[in-house]
């Protein structure tokens, strides 16, 4: 694709302009918000995702469009298990309801700064290592081995890592929330309000989700400015997502194996790709073939299928345990 610069500029400046809204709109009024509320919002997002994915099909071709649709599908399905996350960080912090959109908000602009950097990076590692597609293939399949051991989403825990014990025993604290503020004085001295840590834990969350979903969308695209309004969108609606469907998560048992499968396919076409633009042929009766590589409409129809199926099989076991529950009742 050749993207204008203004093109750029445009895109990163409008979903500026998206962002500071939300914000100005959460900060002047924190509120738990309606259903209706976040169902409206989260469809002029979903709708404005796919309108913007039949502008790439209408000015570039089917090709750009699969590619757009295939990794917001991706990142959208990632940010799904990002939020299940964020519902234990929002338990293990005991954050009032009014005061979770604010979190959410500050977390999902760390997202994007994070993800920003490493969409860059991504993009200059493919430019400059053609074999940089090995690793990125190799990680995810990586990955996916370790979503599939985990099994069933079914913790209830959040465990905190290093660096948030290392903050919590560096910063002294209050223990109790002052608003949304971050730092407060109680008896003249500066303490961190419990906020603070919400924000730390998200932040995190986000810097290990993005070392999955940026090899992960590369591996459909190689195009940044898809890559960058891919996570945008799907970035944008989390927030409402998070209040929409929070108990859905919970129903939602075997994400962490759905989410395996589609990494590791993902990896696999990455490894395939990495084999073919390097012309390493294998051998088929005696005959040289090169490696062939998975077509965008083959991914994108196999993302479909995964998600589908994930999304079904997990319903009907929840279902099914609910009616066993009842009866032994």
């Amino acid at each position: 694709m050749n993207v204008p610069t203004w093109v750029w500029l445009t895109t990163i400046g409008l979903a500026v302009i998206v962002f500071a809204i939300d914000i100005f709109v959460i900060a002047r009024k924190p509120h738990v918000p309606t259903t209706r509320e976040v169902s409206t919002a989260l469809s002029v997002y979903v709708g404005a995702a796919i309108l913007f994915g039949l502008g790439v099909w209408y000015f570039a071709g089917g090709k750009f469009a699969g590619e757009y649709f295939a990794g917001w599908l991706t990142e959208y399905s990632l940010s799904v298990d990002n939020l299940f996350i964020f519902l234990l960080i929002m338990a293990k912090f005991a954050v009032p309801e009014k005061y979770q959109q604010s979190a959410l908000m500050i977390g999902i602009v760390i997202a994007i700064v994070l993800r920003g950097i490493f969409i860059a990076l991504g993009a200059a590692a493919i430019n400059n290592f053609s074999w940089v597609f090995y690793l990125f293939g190799a990680f995810l399949i990586w990955t996916a081995v370790k979503l599939a051991r985990e099994g069933e989403t079914d913790d209830d825990e959040y465990e905190e890592n290093r660096f948030m014990r290392y903050m919590e025993h560096r910063f002294p604290a209050t223990q109790e929330y002052h608003g949304t503020k971050l730092f407060t004085r109680v008896d003249a001295k500066r303490l961190a309000t419990p906020m603070f840590f919400v924000i730390l834990a998200l932040g995190t969350t986000d810097l290990l989700f993005a070392l999955d979903s940026i090899p992960a969308i590369y591996g459909l695209t190689k195009e940044p400015y898809l890559v960058l309004t891919a996570n945008l969108f799907a970035l944008m609606g989390l927030r409402q997502l998070y209040f929409l469907i929070g108990g859905l998560l919970k129903r939602l048992v075997y994400l962490s194996l759905g989410l395996a499968v589609l990494l590791a396919f993902i990896g696999v076409k990455l490894l395939l790709h990495a084999l073919h633009e390097n012309e390493l042929p294998f051998i088929n009766g005696g005959e040289h073939v090169p490696v062939p590589e998975v077509p965008i409409a083959v991914s994108l129809g196999a993302i479909v299928v995964i998600l589908g199926v994930t999304t079904v099989a997990s319903l009907m076991k929840t279902r099914r345990d609910a009616r066993v529950d009842s009866s032994a009742r």
